[in-house]
């Protein structure tokens, strides 16, 4: 047997289960395996594994073998860790999504929706409750993002390396792959699956790179939001009835449906067409759908809404009136018709009438929601109740910041940090060591941002005079705001820029220097977003500012990880009624990070006075670019930037560690995922039994 064969097993198996990626002692101890290689690797451990040279020497290091029996012990014990809601829910809630953030290393996600969703499947493992995920695993991922000399995004396709994922191929009894297929208008269309490990629930990705299929049908999971309407609906269509057929294929019964977004609505359609199969008439299994079925809108945006030609549609659905007959596929088709749009075909209508629940993620959604779908309460005769969004803690919060925690709070408190009470102890650490952390997670960022910036410098990746835009000048004893999401004109990322000279002097403040990072995407189609990215980058090489202004490029899971931890203040600024909620401001507030923004989404909740700024009246109409530049401005000379630089004998900000404290304790218990399941589980999942 080889040496250390046993521990070898414990290493790939903790690997191989996202688990690791929020447990502070499991990524210390991939780290400890070889450190240089992690940075290299990114942080993956399956790539580690496969590519040190360290693994035999560590495995004799009887410190290495003590914290692996340690993680491993840890790990063993949460996987098998009793459950109040298994006894009381014995099928599996089947979340469908188009896209999942979990990990950098499994690069199937887009933006906050796929974080949520990831978020949702740690959270139902950490209490129990059982989730199955349904997904896609996409070869090519989404678009990487390189700038040119102007600043003009380019996206790059990249190839996701499978054998590096924490995905495994699933197999049958035999240990053969299982293959599941489904009808795609008049052909077959055939598709392998991969299960994903997170912590105690399974995701199960779709893949039709399978060789059965012609190349056409391989290419339909290939990419996540493909350009290709026609490509889109195929993805829609198959995350639908591929979900059906595949829980059928493996003896899976549902408890019910959750689907986030729009783009899974066929599997609502999938699964009335197998009860019709099995005896019921149309209505009788509409209603038996509706019952165990919830619809989560996440954008009040109609840009956002999947809508086809009807003809379309009827083509690749044509099978269903031979499989189930009753004119089904134009009934379908008819629930996704509103008179506004003719004959077009709506995936958020459809879900919207076949859903029996429908929750909006923000209490101002909900309202926004309801304006924008009138239908629903004057004909549908059911109304969009609210589950305002909550972020996975132990995922996003500070590694130091955790210890930190468990030194003060008890090592427990991570166990029942939805309760208000367990984060009182926080004042009672030392502002000293508080903010001890925070600029260690600062140091750590800008050391990050520099060190990309290097890489792609001399990959040849980046034009030499384009560096200084790239954060090489950032400085950890300055004021740093962040604002780092999709790029996109509602978001405004622009609107700091409104007075150019006014923030000059903001940033260019010889005694009190303040300096800004941003970081995002645009949508490949989306081109005013390119054009918002372009006029930051422009600022940001520009000399005059002094290297005060940075763009990140290629934002992702990895780099959002730095810059929640690691900046000052979290920016928000969209146009009011058009943001549904927003996550990344509640990821900063539970590091500690302050956060200044507009009234809308979350915040109108989560603002107490004391836990960050707030600016905006709530208008939804005009033209208000200058009014709310403005009042950043103003909050910023008069209140952020003096609090900050108001030190004690020993350097200490006092006043804002009790700041930072407030936002811990605001934002922790009341917005995160723990908190947000819960909801889901009383209002929705509780009724499908």
């Amino acid at each position: 047997m080889e040496y250390g064969a046993e521990y070898r097993e414990m290493l790939w198996e903790i690997a191989y289960n996202l688990w690791w990626s929020w447990n502070p002692y499991a990524k210390k101890l991939f780290q400890q395996l070889d450190p240089v290689l992690w940075f290299e690797v990114e942080e993956n451990p399956i790539e580690l594994l496969r590519r040190t040279q360290l693994l035999d020497e560590r495995l004799k290091d009887q410190k290495f073998i003590s914290l692996l029996r340690f993680v491993y012990t840890a790990f063993k014990n949460y996987m098998a860790k009793p459950s109040y809601y298994h006894e009381l829910f014995k099928k599996p809630l089947i979340f469908v999504s188009p896209e999942y953030g979990l990990h950098h290393s499994l690069l199937i996600y887009a933006g906050g929706l796929g974080f949520l969703a990831g978020d949702i499947l740690k959270e139902a493992s950490d209490i129990g409750f059982n989730v199955v995920g349904i997904g896609f695993m996409y070869p090519l991922g989404y678009a990487k993002q390189k700038l040119n000399q102007d600043g003009w995004q380019e996206e790059i396709v990249f190839s996701n390396s499978k054998i590096n994922m924490p995905a495994n191929r699933l197999k049958d009894q035999n240990g053969n792959w299982i293959k599941c297929s489904i009808n795609m208008g008049k052909e077959k269309l055939c598709y392998g699956i991969w299960k994903v490990d997170v912590g105690t629930t399974n995701l199960y990705l779709i893949d039709t790179d399978v060789e059965e299929n012609p190349p056409e049908f391989r290419k339909i999971s290939y990419q996540l939001y493909d350009k290709d309407k026609e490509i889109r609906l195929k993805q829609q269509i198959l995350l639908g009835f591929g979900t059906v057929e595949f829980l059928d294929k493996t003896g899976i019964e549902p408890l019910g449906f959750h689907i986030n977004e729009d783009y899974p609505v066929f599997v609502l359609v999938a699964y009335i067409a197998k009860k019709m199969k099995e005896g019921m008439k149309f209505e009788e299994a509409l209603r038996y759908v509706s019952s165990k079925s919830l619809f989560t809108t996440h954008t009040p945006l109609n840009s956002a809404v999947n809508i086809f030609p009807q003809d379309l549609v009827k083509h690749y659905m044509s099978f269903l009136d031979e499989y189930v007959g009753d004119n089904f596929s134009q009934k379908i088709i008819d629930l996704a018709k509103i008179p506004e749009q003719g004959d077009s075909f709506n995936a958020t209508v459809l879900a919207i009438r076949l859903a029996g629940y429908i929750n909006a993620v923000s209490r101002i959604h909900r309202e926004v929601s309801s304006k924008i779908w009138p239908f629903i309460s004057r004909e549908q005769k059911k109304y969009i109740d609210y589950v305002t969004n909550g972020v996975h803690l132990p995922t996003w919060i500070s590694d130091k910041l955790r210890l930190l925690f468990d030194k003060y709070l008890g090592q427990e408190w991570i166990e029942i940090y939805d309760k208000p009470s367990v984060f009182d102890l926080i004042d009672y650490i030392p502002d000293s060591e508080m903010w001890e952390v925070h600029m260690e997670n600062k140091k750590r960022m800008i050391e990050h941002i520099i060190d990309r910036a290097r890489m792609r410098w001399m990959s040849g990746s980046v034009d030499p005079s384009c560096i200084m835009a790239e954060g090489v000048l950032l400085d950890p004893n300055f004021l740093t705001i962040g604002f780092a999401r999709r790029m996109t004109g509602y978001k405004r990322a622009d609107l700091i820029f409104q007075d150019i000279e006014r923030l000059k002097r903001i940033l260019l403040n010889h005694e009190r220097p303040v300096q800004i990072i941003f970081a995002g995407k645009a949508h490949p189609a989306d081109i005013q977003g390119k054009e918002i990215i372009k006029k930051i980058f422009q600022i940001a090489k520009n000399p005059e500012f002094g290297g005060r202004v940075a763009f990140v490029e290629d934002y992702d899971e990895r780099l959002a990880q730095y810059l929640v931890k690691g900046v000052d203040v979290w920016l928000n600024n969209p146009i009011p009624g058009l943001e549904a909620c927003g996550t990344s401001g509640m990821k900063a507030s539970i590091n500690g990070v302050l956060h200044l923004s507009i009234l809308d989404g979350w915040w109108i909740e989560g603002f107490n006075g004391r836990n960050g700024w707030a600016f905006g009246d709530g208008i939804l109409e005009g033209d208000r670019n200058k009014k709310d530049a403005e009042e950043i401005y103003d909050i910023l000379e008069k209140e952020v930037i003096p609090l900050y630089y108001q030190r004690n004998e020993e350097g200490v900000p006092v006043q804002w560690c009790k700041k930072m404290k407030e936002a811990i304790k605001s934002v922790g218990p009341n917005f995160c995922a723990r908190r947000m399941m819960k909801d889901y589980i009383s209002k929705f999942y509780s009724k499908f039994k």
